[in-house]
């Protein structure tokens, strides 16, 4: 029974703070090769693609991210890398190691309109709340939401004069309280609920997909929750009106996301390394504000895995993520530029990591 479901991934923050087996430091010396390798590697006018993972040998320092990336997906959902070595690298070569520690997780996923394998996140003067806005690239509140992958790492450069905080909330705790509290509404929940593309979809997508905010696969729970995509939804032609239990349920959603003993709060300090599991974690932010030198505001770099260790998705994820299998290159916001030479990054890295080529 979904009632009965128990994870590792469904904490409370007092565990969360008592048991810090979620953070990983790394070391001095395999920091020094982490930005040794990085800076011998560093081309300016090279682009993403053209690197592999066999060009960085990150060492001992790799270990550690390694296992936290595999914690975060097999277990708690939430880890916390301490220590890559940001006070030796330029903007661009602490983009690079991203983008090298991805090489090595998995196969990257596009991340949005731009077909974008790495997201600079910061404020862009994107309206969030406008029909194609994305959360990144602003400074307000965001809600709380999945991303469009497996697993995400979003890695620290600058962080903001002030605010910016990020929040993680489980959503198993969040579905165990809503079937002990409100089981009318945990019912409501495994109902369709339609999301906005935000006019980003590809030439072959529809301006919206459809999942439940919970459903399960080999005996395991998936959450889906992104109010601000909902909300665009219901201005797309031939999405139907939200019922009022519907708006009940995300509400009281939204509410317990919000409770102390579920949302953890957390700074990520320049160096810091975060992966969540999109699966059992909603993730939001804190409002911002940047120092007014452009060299200090805030700047994080995100990138989008399919790791090879994937487990089976709910049938009606398939819309979203392409597939539903195992281990497969899956996920991802194709968005408008996604082309030959994406398809055949992701075939060859794809290759390169042992898992099988993208459909």
């Amino acid at each position: 029974m979904l009632d009965d479901f128990e994870a590792s991934a469904a904490w409370r923050v007092p565990e969360l703070i008592a048991d810090r087996r979620w953070v990983f430091p790394i070391g001095d010396p395999a920091r020094t090769q982490l930005a040794n390798t990085v800076k011998k590697a560093f081309d300016p006018d090279r682009p993403l693609f053209d690197y592999s993972k066999d060009d960085f040998d990150l060492g001992p320092g790799f270990e550690v991210i390694e296992a936290a990336a595999h914690r975060a997906y097999v277990d708690c959902g939430l880890t916390l890398v301490k220590g890559l070595p940001r006070d030796r690298l330029s903007s661009q070569e602490f983009r690079l190691l991203t983008w090298a520690i991805g090489l090595h997780l998995g196969v990257a996923r596009p991340q949005g309109k731009a077909s974008q394998y790495v997201s600079e996140v910061r404020a862009a003067g994107m309206n969030y709340r406008s029909a194609g806005g994305r959360g990144y690239n602003s400074n307000v509140e965001l809600d709380f939401h999945t991303d469009g992958c497996d697993l995400v790492g979003l890695a620290c450069y600058n962080k903001a004069k002030s605010g910016g905080q990020s929040r993680i909330s489980s959503s198993v705790t969040a579905w165990q309280i809503l079937v002990e509290e409100r089981p009318d509404l945990a019912a409501v929940a495994r109902q369709d609920f339609f999301f906005g593309r935000n006019q980003e979809e590809a030439p072959d997508e529809a301006p919206y997909y459809v999942q439940p905010l919970f459903d399960v696969a080999d005996g395991r729970l998936f959450g889906k929750w992104n109010r601000n995509r909902m909300r665009t939804a219901q201005e797309i032609d031939g999405v139907p009106r939200l019922s009022d239990a519907q708006k009940e349920c995300t509400d009281v959603l939204d509410e317990i996301l919000r409770r102390p003993e579920v949302m953890f709060t957390i700074w990520l300090e320049p160096g810091d390394l975060q992966f969540l599991n999109n699966h059992t974690m909603l993730h939001s932010r804190t409002r911002f504000e940047d120092d007014d030198d452009p060299n200090r505001q805030r700047l994080l770099y995100r990138i989008w895995i399919a790791p090879p260790n994937s487990v089976r998705l709910p049938d009606a994820w398939a819309d979203f993520f392409g597939t539903t299998e195992p281990g497969t290159v899956r996920g991802g916001i194709r968005g408008h530029n996604h082309d030959e030479i994406c398809k055949e990054f992701e075939r060859r890295q794809a290759k390169s990591i042992g898992m099988p080529a993208p459909a």
